[in-house]
């Protein structure tokens, strides 16, 4: 009987988790007619507390995205295209969720949460901090390494 030895973290360990990750969250989008990229850009606009700059809600996706900047617009345009997002009429620069796209961000994030918790389900918290710490650290590295090749 062979053991496999536990990885030690590194981009490929990272890599399969998240596609993992992704790929349970695009299931549950698919029955919602929505995109990995929609639900990141929705969500920032739905947590925020007021309108999103448009700019700045495009900085933000494309930062954490890493991706063009022109995907990202397209993304913003899918979405008011699809009534998820409108500009808010005082500042028409700014987007602001509405009731279809509070709906929508409301029912994935609900979909979502109980497998969540079965995938996060008995690991210890201290591991998930550690853990934590460590991926905020490896995304400080890349981002700074990403940036010295621009």
């Amino acid at each position: 009987m062979t053991t496999t030895a536990t990885p030690t973290v590194n981009g490929r360990v990272i890599a399969l988790a998240h596609y993992a990750g992704r790929a349970v969250l695009e299931s549950v989008l698919a029955g919602h007619g929505a995109t990995f990229q929609q639900s990141v850009t929705l969500r920032v606009v739905a947590v925020a507390d007021e309108p999103v700059d448009r700019d700045l809600l495009l900085d933000q996706v494309v930062d954490s995205l890493k991706v063009a900047r022109a995907d990202i617009r397209a993304v913003v345009e899918e979405l008011l295209s699809a009534k998820l997002v409108e500009p808010d009429p005082a500042q028409p620069s700014r987007l602001r969720i509405t009731a279809a796209g509070r709906e929508l961000h409301t029912r994935a994030t609900a979909e979502t949460a109980p497998v969540s918790a079965r995938i996060y389900a008995g690991i210890p918290a201290e591991d998930l901090a550690v853990a934590g710490r460590v991926l905020a650290l490896v995304t400080e590295r890349a981002n700074a390494e990403l940036a010295a090749m621009k």
